[in-house]
């Protein structure tokens, strides 16, 4: 029996969609039909894939029909709460970039290198992570088998495009319009909106899903998030306390080995810009505790961070 792979992209026209299907294009993946859903006001718009132009349609509750085996949602929060709970009833398997359905204990949260295994379970939704988790966690499942996490503190330099393309608008015209303050020659240390206890949701959200992910509950982990001047690509600084012994010989050697991931001296987010990996580097010993290292984790944060973490789940599907 040939499966048939009918799809829908919601939020195509946004950064995120927009990425989408550039990474559909770059790696050839096969598809049989395909549509694109957006709000009614960027209804209209063509978009071109493989050499055909298709018109994006106004998402409805219509729009979403049997005919479609996977849908895509990167249209945001109040879209996904509504529409990915419709599009499963229809037994559509729906992968979801929204914060919507990551902590449900029933959905499973993927990150391909990390643990698809789960994704078996599906129920006809996974969540896709938040793009400061996927790379972070990238870079700790293989050093967490070998080595056992005991603490992480991850400290992240996110980049204006992960607030949308309004926020890009802000740092090329020196606006606060999508962004709270100012981010052209600034930077600031809230990324998100503030919970009760002085974090914010976006701290919260690397903590519990990177111990979701990792399937370690009760990891100690801690996070900062801070919002640069950078267009494009996530920057996290993250020091690690392993229960392990090590040297940072077999540190780097794992690194090397393991999937999704490139070392490099200075990892910048110029150079991972429109690429798929996880770039890391500046990898040393933290002299101040026992068992501990400080690396340097960069991602684009619309490839890998989001789009492309989304379409590796489809391919293992």
């Amino acid at each position: 029996m040939i499966k048939i792979r009918n799809i829908a992209i919601i939020g195509a026209t946004g950064l995120v969609g927009q990425n989408f299907i550039k990474a559909l294009e770059e790696k050839n993946i096969k598809f049989d039909n395909i549509s694109f859903f957006t709000s009614k006001k960027s209804a209209g718009k063509k978009i071109e894939l493989k050499n055909k132009a298709y018109i994006t349609e106004e998402l409805t509750e219509q729009s979403l029909t049997k005919d479609f085996n996977y849908a895509f949602f990167f249209a945001g929060g109040d879209i996904s709460k509504k529409y990915v709970p419709i599009a499963a009833k229809l037994g559509i398997i729906a992968i979801d970039n929204s914060s919507v359905f990551r902590m449900d204990e029933a959905i499973p949260l993927i990150v391909p290198e990390v643990n698809i295994e789960k994704a078996a379970n599906h129920k006809n939704i996974i969540a896709n992570p938040n793009c400061t988790t996927i790379q972070a966690v990238v870079a700790l499942k293989p050093l967490h088998d070998k080595f056992n996490l005991k603490r992480v503190i991850i400290s992240t330099y996110q980049a204006v495009s992960g607030a949308g393309i309004e926020a890009v608008r802000d740092i090329e015209n020196g606006t606060a319009n999508a962004l709270k303050y100012k981010i052209q020659k600034n930077l600031f240390p809230e990324v998100g909106e503030f919970l009760e206890n002085g974090y914010t949701d976006e701290e919260i959200k690397i903590i519990n899903e990177t111990r979701k992910i990792l399937d370690f509950k009760n990891l100690n982990i801690t996070a900062t998030c801070v919002r640069v001047p950078v267009l494009n690509g996530h920057s996290e600084s993250i020091n690690i306390e392993f229960e392990n012994e090590f040297k940072i010989e077999e540190i780097i050697t794992t690194l090397e080995n393991a999937k999704g991931i490139k070392l490099q001296t200075t990892p910048q987010p110029a150079n991972i810009n429109g690429k798929d990996d996880v770039l890391i580097g500046r990898i040393r010993r933290d002299e101040s505790v026992k068992n501990g290292i400080n690396i340097f984790v960069v991602a684009d944060n619309l490839r890998k961070g989001a789009a492309t973490n989304a379409l590796q789940i489809f391919e293992k599907l």
